[in-house]
């Protein structure tokens, strides 16, 4: 059985080649940032304590975390070395297992966390696990020389002979070590190197040095590839994209064109739904089994029941909730807003902040006039009421069961169940006005008065 595991999180680079005020760490991989993406696999351990690196951008961190982390600070910035080390304090008293991650490594897995965990404690009782990969092209990337799944020597790529370099196995700069280990190692760390920085991974060679063993671990690249600039967050987007399309297909689902649906990192999508080309899902979005999203769609904070029908280019805002086999169509916008067992809008809509009930009609053109400028407030339709075309309901206000509203009314006061309800004008016809005015207008326009 392992002891308690603590977590310490590098962010605290300046992040310049992202060109962004933004901090680095908070940009985000479908619709959530970074580091909370890496934060999220870490809680799944359990860990004792968490502590977040920071430096450049350090109130944008602090007002992201909240009290989900501790933050230390790294100032100036002397290497990775010099920044675990700005951790000790946070970790004061904690003698368990320390995993050493980077804010702009989001996507490693709990399994591979775990993974290292259980090889530091192996009965050969590694010093440090090292997370180690084999990408395509290696770069620049430091080698990791291993025998086995021991570690002989840590090699900086400009450092390396050829024949280092011709060793696939690269580092991903991911440790694990026991925070005795861990911080007595670095305290013997120097900063005798070209930049004048202390390198976190001399605690490898130096505990090598000292006779004992360091091992590694390997991963997918995918799981270790960094962000650095817009280019590689696009990069990783896609490829984690991919991914979660080809286990939506996996699961059940039909993607029509996978290339053009955009996932968040949240998306639950029942057996049996369709998705059709150029649909977006920000976070917060539920799809039960049989619902079908039509093309061009944007969905976010909603809940979709079986059956129900959406689109063509439609826009489901948080807060919406779809029972079963309801139906949005083309140009519906729903906000906030609870729509019934079969229950329809199925042209040029806007519902907000609004109940309504099941297997009501929502005419085409039809708004909840729900805002005053100053506060929301609510419309509610009764099942099986039909609202005309082009009606206004200015909220609030309450529509019966089975009632009609009829096409072109704006309705400020309730409606009982199973009235008509008319709000317009009396026509009159004016016979041959229109016919004067024309006839007026055109000899104006070509100045004959």
């Amino acid at each position: 059985m392992t002891d308690a595991v603590a977590a310490i999180v590098l962010a605290a680079g300046k992040g310049t080649r992202m060109k962004s005020d933004l901090h680095k760490v908070l940009h985000p991989i479908a619709g959530r940032p970074m580091l909370m993406h890496l934060l999220a696999s870490v809680e799944a351990l359990s860990p004792a304590r968490k502590v977040v690196v920071v430096g450049a951008g350090r109130d944008q961190l602090a007002a992201a975390l909240g009290d989900r982390a501790a933050l230390a600070v790294q100032e100036p910035q002397l290497g990775t070395g010099h920044a675990v080390q700005q951790a000790e304090g946070a970790l004061a008293g904690f003698a368990g297992t320390v995993l050493i991650l980077y804010g702009d490594v989001p996507l490693v897995s709990t399994e591979t966390m775990q993974r290292m965990i259980d090889r530091l404690h192996a009965a050969d009782a590694p010093a440090v696990v090292v997370l180690a990969f084999e990408p395509e092209d290696t770069l620049r990337y430091g080698r990791v020389i291993a025998e086995g799944d021991r570690i002989v020597k840590m090699v900086e790529h400009k450092d390396a002979t050829e024949a280092e370099r011709a060793v696939r196995l690269c580092n991903s700069g991911l440790m694990a070590a026991r925070a005795d280990d861990l911080f007595a190692l670095l305290a013997r760390v120097g900063n005798d190197n070209a930049a004048g920085e202390y390198y976190l991974v001399d605690i490898v060679n130096i505990a090598n040095a000292d006779g004992r063993s360091c091992a590694v671990v390997t991963t997918d690249p995918f799981e270790v590839a960094g962000v650095n600039s817009r280019a590689e967050l696009a990069a990783l987007e896609g490829e984690w994209q991919a991914r979660r399309r080809a286990a939506a297909m996996a699961d059940g689902a039909t993607l029509i064109a996978p290339d053009t649906v955009w996932f968040a990192w949240d998306t639950a999508i029942g057996r049996d739904v369709v998705i059709e080309p150029n649909v977006f899902f920000g976070p917060g979005v539920t799809i039960a089994d049989g619902a079908t999203i039509r093309a061009c769609c944007h969905i976010e904070g909603a809940s979709i029941a079986p059956g129900c029908e959406i689109g063509p280019f439609a826009r489901l805002r948080p807060g919406t909730v779809l029972e079963e086999k309801a139906k949005i169509g083309n140009f519906v916008e729903v906000k906030k807003t609870v729509m019934g067992a079969g229950a329809k809008a199925n042209h040029l809509t806007y519902l907000g902040d609004a109940v309504v009930g099941a297997g009501a009609n929502i005419g085409a053109g039809t708004i909840t006039c729900n805002y005053d400028g100053y506060f929301k407030y609510k419309t509610v339709i009764g099942a099986r009421a039909f609202i005309g075309s082009n009606s206004a309901l200015v909220a609030p206000v309450s529509i019966g069961e089975d009632a009609i509203v009829g096409a072109g009314s704006a309705v400020t006061k309730d409606v009982a169940a199973g009235e008509l309800r008319l709000v317009r004008p009396e026509q009159s016809a004016k016979p041959g006005w229109a016919t004067r005015f024309h006839e007026a207008m055109r000899r104006k326009k070509g100045g004959k008065e």
